[in-house]
């Protein structure tokens, strides 16, 4: 069997994932839209042991792309009026063997084939659904995506499809790929958009819910996800991805790039970056298995109810988590010798004053006045106050006021008027809302290529 080496200016490359879940999950958002968020524009997590490869691809210069065995031809699939080749179905799986870097065996070959096949029907799917909404990719817009591709590897367009070309990968193959997932983005993103939009609301309980779970044990991780449903059953899935662990164990193939290709999660867009899980909110055997690991451990595969996971951790923290707060105060003067009479005047000003200025605008609106002084004091940390302070600030959420407080110089009511976690990792409310638009346009997305397929004639020849 003839092999062919490939450089590993091409293995660094990784085009985005062929399955649709994970295509829909990187979509580029309609006008109007928030941008999309994208994981190299948060700031970087070290990583620690194995897990380094859950953030960048350690690829193996050496690798080598096997060719595959003969395969008989004409056409394998009909898709209502679209056909499946035995050449397209070669292709697909060189495209996704080279961008994976899983070696072929006899066990999991049929799984890579299944995992093409999928693939290239779904593609087929969303190419019908874009010639009938009319959506077109120009030539134009496929060679600036293989551009930037390309660029990522210091490449140019034309050497990466020559690059591609030495392991038998046509052009043609990388060019509809990219054709159809960047139609069917802004498709989805057309279709969608006004369903996917959310509201200052539901920002507020998202930034509440991270806040909440910054108090708790988190693992940050990347994952690899096998639907039971894709695979056929759960029996296949558990094959599949202890076939999977066998290799990533042995550093046959890079974790982001496995995950790219095989999972069925959305965060296979992203190489299997999962982000922060929360205690708590974990299936009882993941849990217990990340509770177990160190930072750099990868996890042999977890059934749950779902599907079977395969974790690698890349850190953990104990929660109690620093918090960031925007404070704005309404005081009044008071020395530390004040006398009852001047304390008590001062707590009924302010007391007054909280009861018809509630929230962090009318603050705004108010005038100082009766001795009462508002000013804004910026952000802080909490950990940077005195207990007293920082205990009656920290259960507040967004607009709410403490209660009259005293220190040496004032008696004051504190208003918290945003909060935030502490520290360069964490989410601000613009990166929440891109989060929540993409997290609903990848929802709709697969709802939507779920119906196509469900009302589609395919059959096998």
């Amino acid at each position: 069997m003839q092999m062919h080496t490939m450089s590993s200016s091409l293995r660094s490359f990784m085009p985005r994932a062929l399955l649709a879940t994970a295509a829909v999950s990187a979509l580029l958002c309609a006008p109007g839209l928030a941008p999309s968020a994208r994981a190299q524009d948060f700031p970087q997590t070290p990583d620690t042991g194995s897990a380094a490869m859950a953030s960048a691809p350690a690829f193996d210069q050496t690798t080598e792309a096997p060719s595959l065995p003969q395969l008989g031809e004409g056409i394998l699939v009909s898709v209502n009026n679209d056909m499946v080749t035995s050449y397209d179905l070669k292709q697909r799986m060189l495209l996704l063997i080279v961008t994976s870097g899983v070696q072929v065996t006899q066990e999991n070959y049929q799984a890579v084939q299944q995992q093409a096949i999928n693939s290239l029907i779904e593609e087929r799917l969303q190419g019908q659904e874009m010639d009938h909404w009319k959506v077109k990719v120009s030539d134009d817009d496929i060679q600036q995506e293989i551009e930037r591709m390309a660029s990522q590897s210091n490449l140019t367009g034309e050497q990466l499809l020559a690059e591609l070309k030495k392991v038998g990968i046509e052009p043609d193959t990388l060019k509809a790929q990219v054709r159809a997932e960047s139609g069917w983005s802004s498709l989805v993103g057309g279709r969608y958009h006004s369903n996917a939009n959310v509201g200052k609301a539901q920002i507020d309980a998202t930034m509440d819910k991270i806040i909440a779970e910054g108090q708790k044990p988190q693992y940050l991780v990347a994952e690899i996800f096998l639907d039971p449903v894709a695979a056929g059953s759960m029996e296949r899935a558990q094959q599949g991805a202890q076939q999977l662990y066998s290799q990533l164990s042995q550093k046959v193939a890079p974790f982001q790039a496995v995950a790219r290709q095989f999972s069925n999660a959305p965060s296979a867009a992203q190489g299997g970056d999962a982000g922060w899980l929360v205690s708590g909110s974990l299936d009882p055997a993941v849990e217990a298995a990340l509770q177990a690991a160190q930072p750099g451990e990868m996890l042999p595969p977890i059934t749950t109810k779902d599907g079977v996971y395969i974790y690698l951790l890349r850190q953990k923290t104990d929660g109690h988590a620093d918090l960031v707060e925007h404070l704005k105060q309404a005081a009044v003067t008071l020395p530390a010798n004040a006398s009852p009479t001047q304390v008590a005047t001062a707590q009924a000003e302010l007391t007054s004053f909280r009861a018809k200025n509630d929230t962090c605008d009318a603050v705004d609106a108010a005038k100082s006045s009766s001795g009462v002084h508002v000013m804004d004091l910026g952000e802080t940390e909490l950990s940077s106050l005195v207990p007293t302070y920082a205990d009656a600030l920290r259960p507040l959420k967004e607009d709410q006021a403490t209660g009259v407080l005293r220190n040496s110089q004032s008696m004051n009511v504190v208003y918290v008027c945003g909060r935030r976690l502490a520290g360069e990792n964490a989410m601000t409310r613009e990166q929440v809302e891109s989060q929540l638009v993409n997290q609903r346009l990848s929802m709709l997305g697969r709802r939507y290529l779920r119906e196509l397929r469900s009302a589609a004639t395919i059959e096998n020849h």
